[in-house]
């Protein structure tokens, strides 16, 4: 059978309780019963004391020849009703002289036991927890001084008894009183910890309905937060996994939608032109013109089918980091030289490129495809006759390269979008038909792969801006701890 987290808290718990109820218990009932039996020995000791006080007395009155038996039986007889004890005197061979017992008084026809005498002759006084030497059938406190005269003679042993049942009979009153204090203090601390269970219990409920929510694709569920303790950090890391998981849904839900969108216009071109020049609706004198713009299609198939395969080695941690020291000034001169054809075409300048040798370490390869990118972008929107601006500027672990171009800018409400997977501009769309919308996603990943990081700027009218960071190299941080770079205006 199934069993709640609060059956078998609240179990826990009650066993908890009760095993402490039941040690408290017993601890209370030892210190009792201790408690009791020293405080009865200490009763007994004052009432040896009175009566041996009593006793002198008359015996001096007596002129320590003897006692008066009748004067002292009603003295010991008026202490002994005052403590609930026995109180009795017996000359040096055990015999009882007096009794503080009118009737029924086991004293008068029993002689000491000689061990218990033997014991008071050599120690002075005399206690126990027993039946004194077979004189009573039960057990009793007994406490004993000897009577000595003024010459130190001893003239008899004054004895204090209390029968041991009254500890019993103490203990078991002592016990009635702790059940009844136990049974009330158990039942309202079962019931604060069943209600005290039931609300710890109850966020990890809802947390338990929230998940299953979730795992049926519905992410608005929350989880309220209450508190800061450890439950309520639970609850807010699973709303945090819920707004994390609904981004994640949207975006493979916007992912598919795009990759669907991309392959479906090259493809449709495609059979459309194909379809044509097969069943003759396109002239023989226009295949060759149709098959360059299938052929262009096939090509930008191509470059999203790699990009796609590239950037899911990247996320799926395949395509590990190699590093290597190499020169990104080197790197940024060659794929500036890449493009040379367009940048003389469009009449652009390049500034900021008269800098000396900055090595890093990262992967040349990767590091290489981001530069080629956000060079592509920049020599792309650049203006005609505008220009192409580069900086290199450093701190003691990273190197910032920038890369600026003139033109008609980014809209503000759009920078944080550039880096999102086939996320294009309404300008770039009709600019760059070839682009598929990955490479400044391939680039943040590949910088975030190198610890570094990757922003964009934009003033609308004027320019827009990349940089990017990566690690420096040992030797270049101990050779140039700041590299700077150079403008040619």
């Amino acid at each position: 059978m199934r069993r709640s987290i609060v059956f078998k808290y609240f179990t826990a718990f009650a066993a908890i309780i009760l095993s402490c109820i039941l040690f408290l218990g017993v601890v209370f009932m030892l210190f009792a019963s201790q408690y009791f039996q020293m405080d009865k020995q200490q009763l007994l000791y004052r009432n040896t004391q009175y009566a041996l006080n009593l006793t002198k007395s008359n015996l001096e009155s007596n002129k320590g020849t003897a006692v008066d038996e009748w004067v002292l039986k009603s003295a010991y007889s008026i202490l002994a009703d005052s403590s609930q004890t026995t109180v009795f005197l017996i000359n040096t061979e055990g015999e009882t002289m007096v009794c503080s017992e009118s009737s029924n008084c086991v004293h008068k026809n029993a002689v000491m036991n000689k061990g218990i005498l033997d014991e008071l002759f050599t120690k002075g006084t005399y206690s126990e927890i027993g039946r004194l030497g077979g004189i009573y059938s039960s057990s009793h406190y007994t406490v004993a001084q000897l009577l000595l005269d003024d010459e130190g003679f001893v003239k008899g042993v004054i004895f204090v008894s209390a029968p041991a049942n009254t500890l019993v009979e103490f203990l078991t009153e002592m016990m009635g009183m702790f059940i009844i204090s136990a049974t009330v203090v158990l039942f309202v601390a079962f019931i604060c910890t069943y209600f005290l269970i039931g609300r710890m219990v109850r966020p990890l409920r809802k947390m338990a309905d929230a998940t299953r929510a979730f795992a049926n694709g519905d992410f608005s569920v929350r989880v309220p937060v209450e508190g800061v303790d450890e439950i309520g950090v639970l609850a807010a890391s699973i709303n945090e996994m819920a707004t994390s998981l609904a981004e994640l849904e949207m975006s493979s839900r916007s992912f598919t939608a795009n990759v669907s969108h991309e392959l479906k216009t090259p493809m449709t071109t495609i059979g459309g032109f194909v379809d044509g020049i097969l069943d003759g609706t396109i002239p023989e004198e226009k295949h060759r013109h149709y098959l360059t713009i299938v052929s262009e299609e096939i090509k930008r198939l191509s470059r999203l089918v790699k990009a796609m395969l590239q950037l899911a080695k990247i996320e799926a941690g395949e395509r590990q980091i190699i590093a290597n020291q190499f020169d990104i000034h080197d790197t940024v001169i060659q794929t500036v030289f890449a493009f040379e054809q367009v940048i003389e075409s469009k009449d652009l300048e390049i500034r900021g490129l008269d800098v000396d040798k900055i090595m890093v370490e990262a992967d040349e390869d990767l590091i290489h495809q981001v530069v080629y990118n956000l060079v592509d972008n920049a020599v792309k929107f650049t203006n005609q006759g505008g220009y192409i601006e580069f900086e290199f500027n450093g701190d003691d672990k990273m190197i910032y390269v920038a890369v600026r171009n003139s033109g008609d800018g980014i809209p503000e409400n759009e920078l944080n979008k550039l880096f999102d997977r086939f996320y294009k501009t309404d300008r770039s769309r009709s600019l760059d038909k070839n682009g598929v919308g990955l490479g400044l996603y391939i680039v943040r990943t590949v910088i975030g792969l190198h610890g570094g990081e990757i922003r964009a700027r934009s003033k609308q009218g004027e320019f827009t801006e990349f940089e990017f960071s990566i690690p420096l190299s040992r030797n270049q941080h101990e050779e140039q701890n700041k590299p700077t770079g150079g403008k040619n205006k």
